[in-house]
């Protein structure tokens, strides 16, 4: 997906790193920089670098978190989410244009697939939190025991 999306447009000044964390704030506006690193799987200093970089771009702002002025908040700027916008659109397409070119069987059968690789990335995600601890934004989902499969 990465290298169609970078084949699909080229021209693109913004890295993959920078688009997931502007993902995660179009979902979760107000995050703090910590909270990024935590569920990016990120080094604090790394996500501080992306911050900056798309600070100078002008696609995040900055402000003093609402309820402790020492906290930082992030937040997309109007371009910000447009850029946001046109990742997911290349990459809905991408993976559209994909899928239309496999056997009906196949894609009968990754529909199928999908309860037990959403049930696999709850377990990878449960591995990840036991070593690095929850992070703040998950609700208490990590560990949950897993889910018969369907029988057809």
């Amino acid at each position: 997906m990465r290298r169609a999306a970078r084949a699909a447009d080229p021209q693109s000044p913004l890295s993959v790193a920078q688009l997931e964390l502007m993902s995660y704030l179009a979902e979760n506006p107000g995050a703090r920089p910590s909270e990024l690193a935590r569920l990016l799987r990120l080094a604090p200093n790394s996500v501080t670098t992306l911050v900056n970089g798309l600070g100078s771009r002008e696609l995040i702002t900055r402000s003093a978190g609402p309820s402790d002025r020492r906290t930082v908040s992030l937040n997309l700027t109007p371009a910000g989410a447009h850029a946001v916008r046109q990742w997911q659109e290349t990459n809905t397409a991408i993976l559209g244009g994909a899928l239309s070119e496999l056997h009906p069987a196949w894609r009968h059968v990754l529909s199928g697939a999908l309860p037990a690789l959403n049930e696999l990335i709850d377990a990878i995600d449960a591995v990840a939190e036991r070593a690095t601890g929850p992070t703040q934004l998950e609700g208490g989902q990590q560990g949950a025991p897993a889910s018969e499969p369907p029988i057809s």
